[in-house]
């Protein structure tokens, strides 16, 4: 194939990829941009549903594609476009005060909520209400972490493909069926539909979540609700689940930041379900 020659900063795919910084540009071309070579090298390996690959195009400086010479040639392999560009270029086109020399465009990769559903899920982390792009991509990067099965974005949720929550993801966003624009009310119905008991994550929650632990409840399919770091979840969002659980503070602190405690609650769930023994599996 040749060596490519180095793409100007005029050019109308730097221009095009530019544009994917603003949410507008990114519905309408259902395009983003993940950056790093971690976030591309999972790229590379992602296929849509319809088998087609994900990623379309690559940017990587010359020296980063000589560094990770096998996520370059991984991306020819799937017929996405490579081309190699100056860093002015990479400033241009990335988000990040430091670009790391990759940087990829990509398909949408979200999926619906009824396959979600009808995959029978055992543990989902529903992000209700939460604006923080940092804090979705976290709280997404824990629950792939945890073996979670699906992560639900509802409709007053931040935009995935928010370039800081690509980023907080850290790869996980190619990991696991994410659903996006769900009404809160729709999702808690259709996860209970499926059998999933539904705990809202609340720090002034009734139920405590070591007392869940001891009572060997949470052993069966459970959907955890999220909700806004700063104010939590709204009254009728925590009446909709079957129970509001807060995490022990058993030190001085005031509270836990929304994905820490969101990975706390996870891996409870997982542990739980894997323990085998709990009331909940016994149903």
């Amino acid at each position: 194939m040749g060596t490519p020659e180095l793409i100007s900063p005029r050019s109308p795919r730097v221009l095009a990829a530019k544009r994917l910084a603003r949410r507008a540009f990114r519905i309408k071309e259902r395009r983003f941009i993940a950056e790093g070579p971690q976030a591309v090298r999972e790229a590379v390996a992602h296929r849509g549903p319809d088998g087609e690959p994900t990623l379309l195009e690559l940017f990587a400086t010359v020296e980063a594609a000589e560094r990770y010479a096998d996520i370059v040639d991984g991306a020819r392999e799937t017929g996405a476009r490579v081309h190699l560009a100056p860093d002015t270029v990479l400033a241009e086109v990335s988000q990040t005060v430091t670009p790391q020399g990759l940087l990829g465009v990509c398909r949408f990769l979200d999926s619906p909520f009824e396959d979600v559903l009808r995959a029978r899920p055992r543990l989902v982390a529903v992000l209700a209400h939460v604006r923080d792009p940092g804090n979705a991509g976290t709280v997404l990067r824990c629950a792939d972490a945890a073996g979670a099965d699906a992560v639900v974005l509802t409709d007053a949720s931040v935009d995935l493909y928010n370039p800081k929550s690509v980023r907080a993801s850290v790869g996980s966003l190619f990991h696991l069926p994410v659903a996006v624009g769900v009404p809160v009310e729709e999702a808690v119905r259709g996860l209970k539909d499926a059998g999933v008991r539904i705990l809202a994550a609340d720090g002034a929650g009734d139920d405590d979540l070591d007392d869940e632990l001891d009572a060997g409840t949470m052993g069966g399919p459970t959907a955890w609700v999220f909700g806004n770091e700063a104010w939590g979840l709204p009254a009728g969002t925590r009446a909709l689940a079957d129970a509001v659980v807060r995490v022990p503070i058993h030190g001085k602190a005031e509270s836990l930041n929304l994905a820490t405690a969101a990975a706390v609650c996870l891996y409870a769930s997982a542990r739980a379900q894997r323990s085998g023994n709990s009331a909940g599996n016994r149903r």
